[in-house]
């Protein structure tokens, strides 16, 4: 039986990489294969560059294979075939650890430096955002599919209430949408909870359950609990996210402490239900009452920029947004996004920080009409474009425009000029995260999917006119292959969250 082009990818990664006996684990996300690395030195990060199909790498806790949408799942699943293990799971020892043994000496030692500044920037901040990105990746097709169905109920409705659509059924449809978008809006606190536990290295289940706690089940309307620090009545939900991933994390300190010290015989007894009633307590009266604090904060400075920086404020974050995922700062946004969301029913940030992705749609453009003797260039833009459009830029940022530079910069601006023009509208705000681009506009809430759609079209028009008079290397319009670019100097994370 002929190999497919997965089968094929999955074994060249893992022949690049040092053999299977070389990686750890293998998870993705929406367009990377990312894989824990046991010894840096054997990877060959010029080899899995050049594998027909890659993308791009990223070297960063996890060595990050870009290879694009629908893909990723494909060759994820391959390789964990390969191995006979499933997505996350520890891959045993003593599996294949056949090594690219063709590496020149010059090349190895590149590698144990690349593997040496790796563990230099393994700074407590970087593995705070590695930590935030492990819990809100695997819900984002959640959120993809959620906030798209919402979107579309949002949009009967207001065809419902126009009375452009009358009748029962269609209440009853939309009324159908609405509930299955809030199997995932009405418990997400649990599925962060769970989530936040395997990456703490808690019991998923306990997760869970601290994390249920922030909703209050069984409080009495008539006799709510009071918060102790300003005596009002609390609120159910109050910390939200926040507080989710705090309680967690103090759940798997006590949970590992009491481990240590509980006979293996009643330990399944014991060390649960003592360490659910301490984090519970504190999760209650302490953390609830802290972290909704700090979240109606943050809520409220964001809004407050928003609102009075208007198109200034829309262009500093529009243009920044790229280089945020190149260092992997806007893992840090998705809390933010999320208690947004649900304390406003909208994330004001996601449709200015969407036009980063815009901007790189209209340089790509440019990059082809500019370029169109650099077959390889203008092969890489015609792939790239559709998904990029559809608003997952990964594969534009890494394979065309950060290896050529001047475009990167040009995309930026294309973004903040986008960002501007959203903030100028003031207000367009996004009902869920995950989609970007074109994907976003079912997302953007009370109807005001007009002023996104101008913002994405100044996007694309700014990056196109900054990249075609601006942003172009002579080399890119002659050359055959792509300026290549020091992934030590330019680290990055997921662009979605």
């Amino acid at each position: 039986m002929a190999e497919t082009k997965e089968q094929r990818m999955a074994r060249q990664i893992y022949e690049q990489v040092g053999g299977m006996g070389n990686v750890d684990s293998v998870i993705h996300c929406m367009t990377r294969v990312r894989m824990d690395i046991k010894d840096n030195g054997k990877v060959n990060f010029d080899g899995l560059k050049k594998i027909d199909g890659v993308m791009g790498v990223v070297e960063d806790d996890t060595l990050q294979v870009v290879v694009g949408p629908g893909t990723v799942n494909k060759v994820a699943n391959e390789m964990v075939s390969m191995a006979g293990v499933r997505l996350g799971d520890k891959i045993p020892a003593g599996k294949s650890t056949a090594t690219n043994s063709g590496r020149s000496e010059a090349e190895k030692q590149a590698a144990i430096k690349k593997a040496e500044l790796k563990k230099k920037n393994n700074t407590p901040f970087k593995r705070v955002l590695k930590d935030i990105a492990n819990i809100f990746v695997p819900l984002i097709p959640a959120f993809v599919g959620a906030g798209i169905i919402g979107g579309i109920a949002s949009i009967f409705q207001n065809m419902i209430t126009a009375e452009t659509l009358t009748g029962e059924n269609w209440v009853t449809i939309v009324l159908v949408l609405n509930i299955i978008k809030s199997g995932l809006f009405a418990y997400l606190n649990v599925y962060v909870g769970i989530n936040a536990a395997k990456v703490f290295g808690a019991t998923e289940g306990l997760g869970g359950v601290v994390a249920g706690i922030i909703y209050l089940p069984g409080m009495l309307v008539d006799a709510p609990l009071t918060n102790i620090f300003t005596g009002d009545p609390m609120a159910a939900g109050q910390g939200g996210i926040i507080g989710v991933i705090l309680a967690v994390y103090l759940l798997s300190i006590v949970e590992k402490s009491m481990r240590k010290v509980v006979p293996d015989s009643i330990d399944i007894i014991v060390t649960p239900t003592i360490s659910l009633l301490a984090i519970g307590l504190v999760t209650i009266f302490l953390i609830m009452p802290i972290a909704g604090a700090i979240s109606s904060s943050l809520v409220g400075a964001i809004t407050w920029v928003l609102n009075v920086g208007g198109a200034f404020a829309g262009f500093v974050l529009g243009a920044l947004f790229l280089p945020m995922v190149m260092f992997g700062l806007h893992q840090v946004l998705t809390p933010i996004h999320i208690e947004m969301i649900a304390s406003q029913g909208m994330t004001l940030l996601l449709p200015i920080l969407a036009m980063a992705g815009a901007g790189q749609v209209g340089a790509s453009i440019a990059l082809w009409i500019k370029c169109r003797k650099n077959k390889q260039l203008t092969n890489m833009i015609k792939g790239s474009l559709p998904v990029g459009i559809l608003g997952i830029g990964e594969p534009l940022i890494y394979a065309v425009t950060l290896p050529l530079g001047r475009p990167f910069i040009t995309a930026c601006i294309g973004g903040g000029i986008g960002g501007a023009v959203i903030g100028m509208f003031g207000g367009i705000g996004a009902t869920a995260i995950g989609p970007s681009g074109v994907a976003l506009i079912p997302l953007i809430a009370n109807g005001q999917w007009g002023g996104y759609v101008v913002g994405l079209l100044a996007a694309y028009a700014g990056g196109f006119v900054a990249t075609y008079f601006f942003g172009v290397p002579k080399s890119a319009m002659e050359a055959t292959e792509l300026v290549g670019y020091d992934s030590d100097e330019f680290e990055a994370e997921s662009i979605v969250g």
